[in-house]
């Protein structure tokens, strides 16, 4: 329960006001003018103004909904001096929907699963990590057919052994691309030799993690799938917008997630191979594709024991989807 204020009315000089004592004993509340009506409204630290015709709205809005108002002295002058109450109302997990900073009441940064919700909403990507090497998947279906699809590359390349895909925002993964990639070069320029993928994942993942604990911003409306292969063999890691992340065997996301871990999880065997790894992808992704698949609008990126993070072009797509077929 949160206990909030309202005020609103016009200014007029009476014995009334006093007796509320709102800005402490016998002050009169500050108004800006005495001909504005004006709407106070402190809930969550957040204030609202609302002057003029508003009035008339806010008035039916606040007592309209008496079920929200728990007051026993709830009293309304309808000679326009001045309304001033406190009431109780019952705040739920949507009202601190606009703050990133403040925990609800049921423990949660509402802001964080907005973000999970632009990730559920976005194309289906999938990883399989094989026995010999790692495969990554995903849908890449254009706004319009008058789009370059060449133009537009959902896998990216963070080291040559790294390689990355998302679901979500687009221009937010640009941007932990390229943090990614600069943090892979400092750690090279310092060690002379490739960033290990676990490290370069946890970078990554601390970098998301600081978008849920500053002001001022907002999470990274993306998750990622991270595969790569070092000296501990093959990896897969998904990173999701709250900044943690996990290893996988095999994992999926974006708008058909369900279906596609279910597929999964039917068709995985720990001694699964590349080819084969590949097949099942395709596989999984055509479980919930909307129209023809082709090499036009999938993805693919592979790399196996020489360490070489590849993607696929389109004519190798196009031979994988033949094989399924």
């Amino acid at each position: 329960m949160k206990r909030g204020v309202i005020l609103f009315g016009k200014v007029e000089e009476s014995d009334d006001i006093t007796k509320f004592e709102p800005n402490g004993p016998n002050k009169k509340p500050k108004y800006n003018s005495r001909d504005e009506a004006q709407l106070i409204v402190s809930t969550i630290g957040q204030i609202h103004y609302c002057t003029g015709g508003e009035l008339v709205e806010a008035q039916k809005h606040f007592l309209g909904n008496k079920k929200n108002i728990k007051s026993k002295s709830f009293k309304l002058w309808k000679s326009s001096r001045v309304f001033f109450s406190s009431f109780q109302y019952t705040m739920g997990d949507s009202q601190y929907s606009f703050s990133l900073t403040t925990f609800s009441p049921s423990g949660k940064l509402v802001q964080i699963e907005h973000a999970l919700t632009a990730v559920g909403s976005g194309q289906t990507s999938l990883g399989i990590e094989a026995a010999n090497g790692v495969v990554i998947a995903t849908e890449k279906k254009l706004p319009s057919i008058l789009v370059d699809e060449t133009s537009v590359q959902k896998i990216q390349i963070l080291t040559p052994n790294i390689g990355v895909v998302y679901s979500g925002m687009g221009p937010d993964s640009r941007v932990l691309v390229r943090k990614s990639r600069k943090q892979a070069e400092q750690y090279h320029r310092l060690y002379k030799e490739a960033i290990p993928v676990t490290q370069l994942v946890r970078e990554t993942a601390a970098v998301m993690q600081e978008f849920t604990q500053s002001g001022g911003v907002r999470p990274f409306g993306v998750s990622l799938l991270v595969a790569g292969y070092d000296d501990k063999g093959p990896q897969l890691y998904q990173v999701d917008p709250s900044g943690s992340y996990f290893s996988w065997k095999a994992s999926a996301m974006g708008k058909n997630v369900s279906n596609a871990k279910t597929f999964l999880e039917k068709r995985y065997t720990d001694d699964m191979e590349l080819d084969d790894a590949v097949h099942t992808a395709i596989l999984t992704l055509k479980e919930g594709f909307e129209g023809q698949i082709s090499g036009k609008n999938i993805e693919i990126g592979i790399i196996g024991a020489d360490k070489q993070f590849r993607v696929l072009t389109t004519a190798e797509i196009e031979d994988y989807l033949q094989e399924v077929e």
